[in-house]
């Protein structure tokens, strides 16, 4: 260990720009087994792991970095995958220059952070491809029965966990096919369905029952799914997309079903996030005559990935910081130039429009990358005794990883609740 001050930092190569611009397969490159173990190498081990407290899962960061530089793959797969129950989905699309590789101290002392994200998709990739990743065996039989709303990755994990400990667990889901925003919303350049059908088939096959293109409240009442199971999870996901007083299309509505094609179109999409960059490299793969991305803050202040804003740069994409769209006209949009305030009560500096600086920009499709909220329905539902709740549909838009977090607390909690409605029903008999 602590080669970064002989090695210095390697990450995966990535496709040339004009090679992967025109298609939707995975940028990156995956480390040979030699690579990643001298990568893992340059981790300093540190007393305080900040890449392990910046995680919202505790992965245990360095102790497989450890393993993988001894050679040790398998352990350091398995150590991996015990608290996270997709590590080769989030090693492809969690933000790590935000979370665990932007805290890394080697980072901090200016030696290039540790490729911690390349190195867990490359544990389980090889996992998947020795035949370690075990089928799911649940440890004892429960007659309880568990419904899950919602088959994005809070949903999944959820089931996951409960089905080890043995309860009848059920997915239903409004769409055709189970992942949520993994299958639906997050393209292909970062991360290739096959990778998420896998993980379903996983728990398909170890006993997991998937009810798919059944939407609560429409095809099947809540109050008769209730009756049906001792408990529910409700994961329903975030897909309300936030209002903006201006015409133009919401982005998961484009990134799900692909329309309107940007091919030779001049495309403007609205927003700073990772949905936006999703967007915008999405309009450049359908062949976009230009693709600008609208974004009233500065590059430092965007909450997004910065690597996504390099990837989308590289692949032609322009940014337009410090502006706020006002009004659409005919193909263009009215902007106003910004220039940031005072702090705000989050603490970022506060947006301020610049009188007299407005322009134009001629546009064929406007996308609103906003962010998104949840169904109000379902709030009045999580309330009652035996529902339980967890992912975007209690945070809002957030991150996969948190989403993962979520459901593994909420089956803790679902387990200790039927533990206790046993132990009260025994005693009453």
């Amino acid at each position: 260990m602590l080669r970064f001050i002989s090695l210095d930092q390697d990450q995966p190569g990535k496709r040339p720009a004009p090679a992967r611009g025109g298609d939707f397969r995975e940028i990156y490159a995956s480390y040979a087994a030699e690579k990643a173990a001298a990568q893992a190498s340059r981790c300093s081990q540190c007393g305080v792991p900040f890449c392990q407290v910046h995680c919202p899962l505790g992965n245990a960061i360095p102790d497989w970095l450890k393993l993988t530089a001894e050679g040790r793959t398998r352990e350091a797969y398995e150590l991996s995958q015990s608290t996270n129950n997709m590590p080769e989905i989030c090693g492809r699309i969690c933000p790590q220059d935000r979370l665990c590789e932007g805290n890394c101290v080697i980072e901090q002392s200016g030696h290039g952070t540790v490729t911690i994200g390349a190195i867990e998709k490359h544990l389980t990739d090889t996992a998947w491809r020795e035949g370690w990743v075990a089928p799911l065996v649940p440890r004892r039989a429960r007659p309880q029965r568990v419904a899950v709303i919602g088959a994005g990755p809070a949903g999944l994990a959820c089931a996951e966990q409960l089905r080890v400990q043995g309860y009848r667990v059920t997915v239903y889901d409004r769409y055709e096919r189970a992942g949520g925003l993994l299958m639906y919303g997050i393209p292909g350049f970062k991360l290739e369905k096959d990778i998420v059908k896998r993980r379903v088939k996983r728990l398909a096959e170890g006993g997991i029952k998937f009810k798919l293109g059944c939407e609560i409240g429409r095809d099947l009442s809540f109050a008769e799914l209730r009756s049906r199971h001792d408990a529910v999870f409700v994961a329903a996901g975030a897909y309300r997309a936030r209002a903006m007083e201006i015409d133009g299309l919401a982005a998961l509505d484009y990134l799900i079903s692909g329309t309107p094609n940007a091919k030779d179109k001049h495309v403007a999409v609205i927003g700073g996030g990772d949905t936006a960059m999703d967007c915008v490299r999405t309009a450049i793969r359908q062949g976009a005559a230009s693709v600008t991305c609208l974004y009233r803050r500065d590059r430092e202040n965007m909450p997004g990935s910065l690597r996504e804003v390099v990837n989308a740069e590289e692949e032609g994409v322009a940014f337009e910081w410090l502006t706020l769209p006002k009004s659409r006209f005919g193909d263009g949009v009215r902007i106003s130039r910004m220039r940031l305030g005072l702090p705000d009560a989050s603490g970022r500096k506060a947006p301020e429009e610049i009188g007299g600086a407005d322009f134009t920009l001629h546009s064929d499709i406007v996308i609103k990358a906003l962010g998104f909220d949840p169904e109000p329905q379902w709030k009045a539902l999580i309330a009652q005794d035996g529902v339980f709740a967890g992912g975007d549909v209690m945070r809002g838009a957030s991150l996969v990883v948190w989403a993962i977090r979520d459901g593994r607390d909420a089956a803790r909690n679902i387990h200790l609740y039927l533990e206790k409605q046993a132990e009260h029903l025994k005693a009453a008999e």
